[in-house]
């Protein structure tokens, strides 16, 4: 093991002299080898980082400026420049102006960092206004340097034109000349004015204030237009700004039209910019324990209650959605139904918001037009989003594709007597149901030559029965292989009430719902059997087409998970096919719960 000593000198900048310190950091390490890229330190005693804000009024919409110095508090810049329209203005009762002035120096005196004020066509449109501004701040233009960067903090309202109409007149004009001709040799210059004057006529001195900047290093900043765009010209960057809360569509990056503050490094090579989006910049709150549980830890919060109808091709139906809100603040919700090509459906309510912990219950009609076979047809999908509307911390957005269907309502038969010897010739007179529902690629799969599958149900006193009956061509059975890499029944079975049921949607199997998987092999045929929840009995038999199931499954489980005598139950009944030369498919009798294609309420059997 060896020490490395880096040793790196900082230099503390004061408004006089420069100190020297030297802290001294130790690494240890025990290889010749090191564990970063290099080490030359992204920091000299040149660099700094500043901050811009942009137009707060012009329509200003409340709190977002405040809000802008929060987060730039949490930056924690040198200083913040700033291009104006800091007041709403255009007025000459003094009271008025005293008052937005209270409010806006109110908004400065929350900021930890300098700020330097920069008059809008808002702050100084009048005699009356200009005399207030220097009143309150001296002069309307100056100028400073800090680590050798020149900073121009210009009036483009010096002839009170008003937007649209800005100017530098003789006098500015002349004050800005001497000022870069005393500061011939600094490393960059930085203009900060309201008005973008590049893009406007009649500006009376501007074209020759940008002649005494082209030989030099430079960057423009200005506000006014509410849209962000940058220009290559005069040999620098001349960038209009966007807002921090004024008067915007907000229609996003490709308009321009968005909230934020330009945060700029200078480096030796000249400033680099980043805009942060105030929606973008929030302190160590912004995912708590708190966001965590009403987004991850809880079920989707907006549900569709599962119908059950009587006649397969029912024509006119209706359900409810039920949406909670388990937070203490408010939730928004926003569906969008995509079009079916079989049901037309149309929720009462599209867009609400509820309350904190509060539920919300509205309709949503169907109508199945052409009256066709409930049991064939596709699941509808609805897109959710949901919003969490919060203060202090960003608002938290998520969505969710809800599927849904009204289902047939399939009942279970009582039963005399079951022997359970995989042989189905007992089950000829009942109700079949085919598995129809095929995952895979449809190369694999060559219709019902490949494979075939349908059930029945059934109960007594002390058991509920399943029968299925599977054709399939081409049996893969491995003694030695894993249980899920050869052709296997899986049986699903969730006896809880049916509204928790409906809406497992595969959690909790082993302890919530039972998992039954039987290969072919010829020991050991049922994956994990000792840790089902309960006992199931079954027996295979294998025919010349392919094989049948036996299962009994006690009802003193089912009434256990029900608390009390069962009413209902979910079933899941499915396949796994492996064929030779093809990858396998597989087929259930609704969507498997565990997937995302799954169908709330699907598979749900009701005691006749």
């Amino acid at each position: 093991m060896f020490r490395l000593l880096l040793l790196f000198v900082c230099f503390l900048f004061t408004t006089a002299t420069f100190s020297q310190s030297k802290p001294v950091i130790y690494i240890d390490i025990p290889s010749q080898q090191k564990p970063w890229n290099h080490i030359d330190w992204n920091a000299s005693p040149e660099q700094f980082q500043f901050a811009i804000v942009t137009d707060r009024t012009g329509g200003h919409r409340p709190g977002v400026f405040p809000t802008g110095i929060k987060k730039l508090n949490l930056l924690q810049p040198e200083f913040v420049m700033s291009v104006g329209d800091l007041i709403e203005g255009y007025t000459r009762d003094t009271v008025r102006l005293n008052e937005e002035w209270k409010e806006f120096n109110g908004f400065i005196s929350e900021l930890e960092a300098p700020f330097f004020y920069v008059p809008g066509n808002h702050d100084i449109t009048n005699e009356v206004m200009e005399q207030k501004w220097k009143e309150m701040f001296g002069v309307s233009y100056y100028h400073f340097i800090y680590k050798d960067v020149l900073f121009l903090c210009l009036n483009s309202e010096d002839n009170l034109r008003g937007a649209g109409k800005g100017t530098i007149d003789d006098e500015q004009f002349e004050y800005i000349k001497k000022v870069l001709e005393e500061n011939k040799d600094v490393k960059w210059t930085l203009a900060f004015l309201h008005q973008p004057l590049w893009v406007q006529d009649d500006t009376k001195r501007w074209e020759d204030v940008e002649k005494l900047l082209q030989d030099r290093p430079h960057n423009v900043f200005a506000g006014h237009y509410h849209r962000y765009w940058k220009t290559q010209r005069n040999n620098g960057k001349y960038i209009a700004l966007a807002t921090t809360g004024g008067g915007s569509r907000l229609r996003g990056k490709a308009y321009g039209e968005f909230d934020h503050v330009v945060w700029v490094t200078m480096t030796e090579e000249g400033p680099i910019l980043a805009n942060l989006f105030l929606d973008g910049i929030w302190d160590e709150n912004v995912v708590t324990e708190e966001i965590v549980d009403l987004v991850r830890n809880q079920p989707f919060p907006v549900k569709i209650e599962p119908v059950y109808v009587e006649k397969e091709n029912s024509e006119n139906i209706k359900t409810t959605v039920r949406a909670t809100n388990n937070a203490d603040t408010k939730m928004h919700i926003s569906l969008k139904g995509i079009t079916h090509d079989d049901l037309f459906y149309q929720f009462e309510k599209t867009e609400i918001t509820v309350e904190p912990n509060d539920v919300a219950i509205f309709g949503l009609n169907i109508q199945n037009i052409e009256k066709k076979d409930m049991n064939h047809l596709s699941a509808m999908n609805i897109e959710a989003e949901i919003t969490y509307e919060f203060d202090e911390k960003p608002n938290v957005r998520f969505s969710s594709n809800l599927r849904y269907l009204p289902f047939y309502k399939n009942e279970v038969e009582a039963i005399r007597k079951v022997k359970l010897d995989g042989d189905l010739s007992e089950w000829k007179n009942r109700e079949w149901i085919a598995v129809e529902h095929m995952e895979g690629s449809p190369f694999d799969f060559d219709g019902n030559e490949d494979f075939e599958m349908k059930f029945t149900t059934a109960y007594d006193e002390d058991y509920f029965y399943v029968a299925i009956d599977v054709k399939d061509n081409d049996f893969y059975t491995n003694e030695e292989g894993s249980y899920w890499n050869q052709d296997a029944i899986i049986v699903g079975l969730d006896g809880r009430p049916l509204h928790v049921s409906a809406f497992n949607g595969g959690e909790g199997r082993g302890t919530d719902w039972l998992a039954f998987l039987r290969t072919f092999k010829s020991k050991n045929p049922v994956y994990n059997e000792d840790s089902l929840p309960t006992t199931v009995i079954s027996s295979v038999k294998k025919t010349t087409t392919g094989a049948q199931l036996e299962m009994a499954i006690p009802i003193s489980y089912l009434e256990t998970m029900n608390n009390g005598s069962w009413k209902s139950l979910r079933l899941g009944v499915g396949y796994y096919d492996y064929d030779s030369n093809e990858e396998p498919t597989t087929h259930f009798w609704f969507p498997a719960w565990t997937e995302n294609s799954d169908i709330p309420g699907s598979g749900m059997l009701f005691k006749n």
